[in-house]
């Protein structure tokens, strides 16, 4: 979760929202809190790769999993995409930013092809890296208002918004959160997942809300709402500059850099292992199902998904896949809580009140993101759908008049 979200994100949250971004940040944290809580919850009982996808099918159905499955390995390869721009873009003139992207998809792939051990282990030193860059720009911050106090500019140019506003900058603060779900998509690659899958997901959501309140706080006091909606490439770079770190912009650009490459990291994982779950139901290639014999990863799937993420790398627009992501992203929770709400008593580990509220802040952010973000997301919905009914329609007509094999999904039944 602390990945480029927390670099890249304040901007067009800011001008969603302008001064009420903190109220923006407290609508997602509670929408990712719920959808946490339901995930824990479902991961305990469905300890396999797949998350949301396999929770969906096990509990709701076909076509609820392969929404579920579909919205996140089709709105995180673009969230990939924007991942490896992000970095690139902290790190080289515009002219390289595309190869270098590249670079770095290939080369984390291959990190990921070594194994979950050694993606896990180059995870945490990416991540204390950030926690060390996010801490030099929350020291300069404070430093600043202690010396200089809340400056004029907190009246200047700030965006007039309401409540509609307010839930727009949600739901793209929620693109920020959502890291928690490739926790649950490692359910075989743990050790006891049924207690440690839902333990972590709650620490990390815990550690992340505390960081990015206090990152949104020092933005606001210190740059003003009006300038942190204009400031559209690095508002953190930004922040110490104005607070007259200047020296301290370098280390952060470098600190965006391999935030963005440790989410690009992770995002490659937990894609791999949502196809491998689909392709194992015969939802996707069946090949994408193959695992590695020594490295046991699906090799085919993240091989798959880095050629995917490479084609948008040169063919795609940075600012709009926030957008688009979130909204994939938020359909695969609002499946998840949906599943969670139709656990028996026994298995809940939480109200069940909780993951209804889950479910309708999914619909509400959903509903309230840029309208280009949600066309192009139902488009990719509807024609991942149209897919689905032609390969069932192929296969019950090439099925017909015979027994159905064993082991075969049972489709949109």
């Amino acid at each position: 979760m602390i990945g480029a979200g927390v670099f890249a994100v304040w901007n067009p949250a800011a001008e969603a929202a302008g001064a009420w971004l903190l109220a923006g940040l407290a609508v997602a944290a509670v929408v990712a809190y719920a959808n946490a809580s339901s995930t824990g919850q479902l991961a305990a009982r469905y300890p396999e790769s797949g998350g949301a996808y396999r929770y969906g099918r096990e509990r709701l159905g076909a076509w609820p999993g392969f929404l579920a499955g579909w919205g996140f390995v089709v709105g995180k390869t673009a969230s990939c995409a924007a991942m490896a721009m992000t970095a690139a873009d902290y790190l080289v003139p515009t002219e390289w930013e595309r190869p270098v992207a590249v670079l770095a998809v290939v080369v984390l792939a291959g990190v990921n092809l070594l194994g979950i051990t050694r993606t896990a282990r180059a995870a945490t030193l990416i991540v204390i890296a950030v926690l060390a860059v996010l801490a030099l720009v929350l020291a300069a911050g404070a430093t600043h208002l202690l010396q200089a106090g809340i400056g004029p500019q907190q009246a200047e140019g700030a965006p007039e918004v309401g409540w509609y506003g307010v839930l727009q900058s949600a739901g793209l603060l929620f693109f920020a959160f959502a890291g928690y779900a490739r926790i649950a998509t490692l359910g075989e690659e743990v050790r006891e997942p049924a207690r440690t899958i839902p333990r972590a997901i709650a620490i990390a959501l815990g550690i992340v809300v505390v960081i990015y309140a206090a990152v949104a706080f020092v933005l606001l006091l210190v740059l003003g709402p009006g300038y942190l909606a204009a400031s559209v490439d690095a508002p953190l770079a930004d922040l110490v500059v104005v607070s007259g770190w200047a020296w301290a912009a370098p280390v952060v650009q470098v600190g965006a850099a391999v935030a963005a490459l440790g989410a690009l990291l992770a995002l490659i994982a937990g894609i791999g292992r949502t196809a491998l779950a689909m392709a194992r139901d015969r939802e996707l290639p069946a090949a994408l199902a193959t695992v590695h014999p020594r490295a046991h990863v699906p090799w085919v799937a993240e091989v798959a998904v880095a050629a995917a993420v490479v084609v948008l790398v040169l063919v795609a627009d940075l600012r709009g896949a926030i957008g688009f992501s979130s909204f994939g992203v938020l359909v695969y929770y609002l499946i998840a809580n949906l599943s969670a709400v139709t656990q028996p008593r026994e298995e809940r580990r939480v109200p069940r009140w909780l993951s209804i509220l889950g479910a309708i802040g999914c619909v509400v952010l959903v509903a309230t993101l840029p309208i280009e973000a949600v066309v192009g997301g139902l488009v990719v919905f509807a024609v991942g759908a149209l897919v689905r009914l032609i390969v069932l329609a192929v296969r019950r007509r090439r099925n017909a008049g015979s027994a159905r094999p064993a082991g075969e999904p049972d489709g949109a039944e």
